[in-house]
């Protein structure tokens, strides 16, 4: 008899596998959360041969066909993809205009987002009109992540990284619970490395801010030479030179908003509905064979991802860490990778809520979405966007309107004043008043 793997996909599984598969074989599957309809594709050479439907709150059967053969009943190519319905999604997605903002929708609800990275807003206070063309111009972004200088720092903060984390532990994670508990162990780890001074990179971050649940990774934590708490981020820099303030705006915002997020775990302000209302996870899943092995060769015992939460939320109220009492950009030559400098950020509370506050009025709606002033019209020259762009057209359009506008208002400096001199100020000849002698 012919076998053959069924494999639960990533995205939202409802079997666990692998499952092992045969012809005339009967397959009972259950849907992982009882309100999502899901649906199993049998693929052959790539190509979809059978679909199955499985019914909210209902488990579905369904066995394989002979024709999943060939005819001499050699082995094919056969897969089972397991994932929710994504028909009204993806027909949401393609029928998704290519305007910057669309009437009665907030960004929010037309990108189908439930939560915010803190380098979205990031992005969003470096020019909002390139951040929006990001979702409504994908591909032009994705092209965008793949350049060089990209690449490269993403290179070297995955290189320090591993300085301080020599032994990497592969763990198979099948569902969206099992990835969000990778990040929990992560921090369980660094939790106490950091309480007895040890330096700790990559640490996860989230909470709310503003009504709005943000998410995070800080690149680094350390306690100062006289104990103080200090959070730092590497940047890196194709220019052997620090940034003008300009650049550094985002920067600042950024590491102001860690510190944020950072404060409001340590003092026990996140609680559990927080994580699972807005990334949508199951508190009941149980995790992974896998995770499970690795959480008890740490000493934990946790079965659900409720659990491994709980027990996350409690280690950080309890444990003897503070706020953060510094903040610092450090930026990294990328060719190099020597040091270019060090900049202290100031953290002012209420001046960087009030920057929240005004870069959540686009997520939810309340105005439409603003391009550089004119002052910083140098961002558009290395905008993938420069050519599409709405903003950049419509302003410089109005330049040129005041612009002729004032060429028509002012007068000429050749027109005479009334007291007879022109813009300059030298007095006109007055042909009339001539009073040379005619020639002889």
């Amino acid at each position: 008899m012919q076998n053959y793997s069924m494999y639960s996909q990533s995205i939202s599984p409802l079997l666990t596998g692998p499952v092992r598969l045969s012809v005339g074989m009967l397959v009972m599957v259950s849907p992982l959360k009882p309100q999502r309809r899901g649906l199993i594709t049998l693929l052959k050479n790539g190509k979809p041969i059978q679909a199955y439907t499985i019914q909210p709150r209902k488990q579905s059967t369904f066995s394989l066909s002979a024709y999943a053969f060939d005819q001499q009943q050699s082995i094919v190519c056969v897969s089972v993809c397991v994932r929710p319905n994504l028909a009204p999604l993806l027909e949401r997605v393609k029928n998704r205009s290519a305007a910057l903002s669309v009437p009665n929708q907030s960004p929010m609800e037309r990108f189908l987002k439930r939560h915010l990275s803190v380098t979205q807003l990031c992005e969003q206070s470096w020019c909002e009109i390139k951040m929006a063309y990001g979702f409504v111009k994908p591909k032009v972004r994705m092209l965008e992540m793949q350049k060089t200088e990209v690449t490269t720092g993403a290179s070297i903060h995955l290189a320090r990284e591993l300085e301080v984390k020599p032994d990497v532990v592969t763990v198979a994670a099948v569902t969206r619970e099992d990835r969000e508990a990778l990040k929990l162990i992560s921090m369980l780890q660094m939790v106490p490395a950091l309480e007895a001074g040890q330096l700790v990179r990559e640490f996860p971050v989230f909470g709310v801010l503003e009504g709005m649940f943000f998410m995070g990774v800080v690149d680094k934590l350390y306690r100062s030479d006289s104990g103080e708490l200090v959070l730092s981020e590497l940047k890196t820099r194709s220019h052997n030179s620090l940034p003008r303030p300009p650049r550094t705006r985002g920067h600042s915002l950024q590491v102001g908003m860690y510190k944020l997020l950072f404060d409001s775990m340590v003092k026990g302000s996140v609680k559990r509905d927080h994580l699972l209302h807005n990334l949508q996870l199951d508190p009941n899943q149980v995790l992974g064979s896998d995770l499970q092995t690795h959480t008890r060769t740490l000493g934990l015992q946790a079965v659900t991802f409720r659990e491994l939460l709980d027990h996350l939320l409690v280690v950080l109220t309890c444990s003897n860490l503070c706020a953060i009492d510094k903040l610092r950009l450090e930026y990294s030559h990328q060719s190099s990778g020597k040091l270019i400098g060090t900049r202290e950020v100031a953290f002012e509370e209420a001046q960087l809520r009030t920057k929240i506050r005004g870069y959540l009025a686009y997520w939810r709606g309340e105005r439409v979405p603003q391009g550089v002033e004119v002052e910083e019209a140098w961002k558009c020259r290395m905008c993938p966007y420069e050519e599409t762009c709405d903003w950049r057209r419509d302003r410089s359009h109005r330049l040129m309107m005041v612009n002729k506008r004032a060429k028509l208002e002012c007068p000429k400096s050749d027109d005479p004043k009334p007291d007879g001199s022109n813009l300059n100020g030298s007095k006109l000849e007055d042909p009339k008043s001539n009073t040379g002698s005619s020639p002889e």
